[in-house]
């Protein structure tokens, strides 16, 4: 269990069907207000309410200001003028020394505004058309204050850059961002902030950082934007070019900090390392995220470095919104648990589509996995609703203990299972297509497999119990490992083996023994092999696969919605109810005795 701290309320839309993680301790509440979760890093299936309860709640800073109220700065080249005795001018160094409203306009060279107050209060900085460069210091930073807003102007367009020494943050507390504050820091508005960093990080707040408008570019030579506590994207259009992390909060020593939230706006990242990373959560409610990391799925990289488009130690969460991910490692990639509810997702992959070492859930929303090399794989998965499609060099799912020994091993692995219980599942494996090496169970659903050509992989694959207890699940692949749901499945299969393989664009019928089309298939590779199982199967009766007539209507992943099969060639004969070992040859059912001419 973890006791998420209260540290600010804050409304937001909540979009149904995303996770947090959590760990066994429990950390104190900095409040008097506490919620209390039951997230787990192994569940892959609860709420987003759960999901922000376990973590510290935030409160955007307000981004409306009075120009009445405010102090102009205006800055001059080498140097600023201001008549406000709250503001400090040594050459090119401006610093703030209390709360209040500021308007920085003009153009500052190789200086820096610097925030420095112990005033309670936000200081709110405007940047109405500003210009800062430095090449020593953070263009513009806050070493003291309670909370400090910065406000881009509406209609203005505003800058600022630096190109000082890099900063190792991993034994300093020195300033390492062009934009860098050490208190909770929002930025908002309707204007335009370039941030550029030739050596550090773009954006860093060392507490909290929210971002509710703006359109803000980053290029840096390390991370894009961080927030040290947490990292919550509320609206704007942020487009980041960074050499490290493109997006990141990495507070470790706090389990309900360490987040990244995107609720809404537009977030265009192109990352050297990871695209969107986080020390416990990434939840991603709403918005138009694209990420490309590490070069994309193409790219070859290091065997030290695994650049994931969407990274996080305890869970990452899907909600809702639009996700296009481009990754040469993992697309979306946790140690603990991935949960997807709603949204639109895209994902290539140069090693996994999605990979959870705990647990990976899909409720809803639309999977694509466009490129990958295994496609969905964790220690249990579970897939319960939505549309999802998987393009895998190897495995299309792979349910698996990784960190268990002997991995080539045919025993079932302890606490290992997939489950598939509704939704559209359609897999094109290389490897095998559907693959658990603990327990597999359709109950419901429609499940396609595209599975492999070659002989030592299967298009079903289980190690453990396989039952079928409702659904349709068709799975057309190579015959040497073929392999059918149990027996004792409530609900009847039919394994069906050609004689001679059909080649691609073959149309594949399964007919009853009174001649009745019950699925129609067309294929998208070599197939030898096909098993069908529905309610419209029964043990002990003969079915038969033939090649040849017309489908029609819808298709999922070749499954179309009805067929004729006029003038259509017998290809195999087989009893329903049958088992099938598909471990090293056992005895196939429909073998030979095919009609074709």
């Amino acid at each position: 269990m973890r006791t998420a701290i209260v540290k600010r309320l804050a409304p937001f839309v909540l979009v149904a069907g995303v996770l947090a993680g959590c760990s066994t301790t429990t950390a104190e509440a900095e409040t008097d207000q506490t919620v209390t979760s039951t997230v787990t890093s192994t569940d892959g299936n609860v709420t987003v309410e759960a999901a922000v309860a376990a973590n510290a709640q935030y409160t955007a800073g307000d981004t409306t200001w009075d120009s009445s109220d405010a102090t102009s700065i205006t800055l001059d080249g080498s140097t600023a003028t201001s008549d406000s005795d709250a503001v400090s001018i040594d050459g090119s160094t401006v610093t703030i020394t209390a709360a209040g409203t500021y308007v920085l306009t003009g153009t500052l060279d190789d200086g820096s505004i610097i925030v420095d107050t112990a005033d309670d209060g936000a200081v709110t900085i405007v940047l109405d058309d500003a210009s800062i460069s430095s090449s020593t210091t953070p263009a513009l930073q806050v070493t003291d204050a309670d909370e400090v807003v910065v406000v881009l102007a509406d209609g203005s367009t505003n800058s600022l850059s630096d190109t000082s020494a890099a900063v190792d943050t991993a034994t300093s507390d020195l300033p390492n961002a062009t934009l860098y504050s050490t208190a909770d820091l929002t930025i908002g508005g309707s204007g335009a902030l370039t941030v550029t960093s030739a050596n550090n990080d773009g954006i860093t707040s060392k507490d909290g950082l929210v971002i509710t408008g703006g359109t803000i570019s980053v290029q840096a030579a390390d991370d894009g934007i961080r927030g040290k506590d947490f990292l919550v994207v509320e609206g704007g259009t942020l487009t980041v070019d960074a050499g490290g992390d493109g997006l990141k909060s990495d507070q470790d020593s706090d389990e309900t900090m360490g987040y990244v939230l995107i609720t809404g706006g537009t977030v265009d990242v192109t990352a050297g390392d990871d695209g969107i990373t986080a020390t416990t959560d990434v939840i991603i409610a709403d918005g138009t995220v694209t990420v490309v990391a590490g070069g994309g799925h193409g790219t070859s990289v290091a065997d030290d470095e695994s650049p994931k488009g969407v990274n996080a130690d305890v869970s990452v969460v899907i909600g809702g919104g639009t996700l296009d991910v481009d990754a040469a490692d993992d697309a979306i990639g946790t140690t603990g648990a991935v949960a997807v509810a709603g949204g639109a997702l895209t994902l290539a992959a140069g090693d996994d589509g999605i990979h959870a070492d705990g647990a990976l859930g899909i409720s809803g929303g639309t999977v694509t996995i466009t490129d990958s090399y295994e496609g969905l794989e964790s220690m249990t998965v579970t897939i319960s609703g939505g549309d999802t499609s998987v393009v895998a060099s190897d495995d299309g799912l792979n349910a698996t203990d990784t960190s268990a020994s002997g991995q080539g091993s045919m025993s079932a692995q302890s606490g290992v299972s997939a489950t598939i219980s509704g939704g559209t599942l359609v897999i094109d494996a290389g490897g095998d297509g559907l693959d658990s090496n603990g327990d597999l169970t359709v109950t419901g659903g429609t499940v396609v497999v595209n599975g492999p050509e070659n002989s030592g992989n299967g298009s079903l694959d289980a190690n453990g119990t396989f039952t079928v207890t409702g659904g349709v699940l068709l799975a057309a692949g190579s015959s040497g490992m073929a392999q059918t749901p149990s027996s004792s499945s409530s609900q009847s299969s039919v394994s069906l083996t050609l004689s001679q393989a059909v080649q691609a664009g073959t149309v594949l019928q399964v007919l009853d023994s009174d001649g009745t089309v019950l699925a129609t298939f067309t294929t998208s590779k070599t197939v030898q092999n096909v098993v069908y199982s529905s309610s419209s199967i029964t043990s002990g009766e003969t079915y038969q696969l033939v090649s040849g007539g017309t489908a029609s209507g819808s298709s999922t992943g070749g499954l179309a919605e009805s067929g004729d099969a006029s003038g259509a060639t017998v290809e195999a004969t087989g009893t329903a109810g049958a088992e099938t070992s598909g471990m090293g040859g056992g005895q196939q059912q429909g073998g030979g005795g095919g009609n074709r001419p």
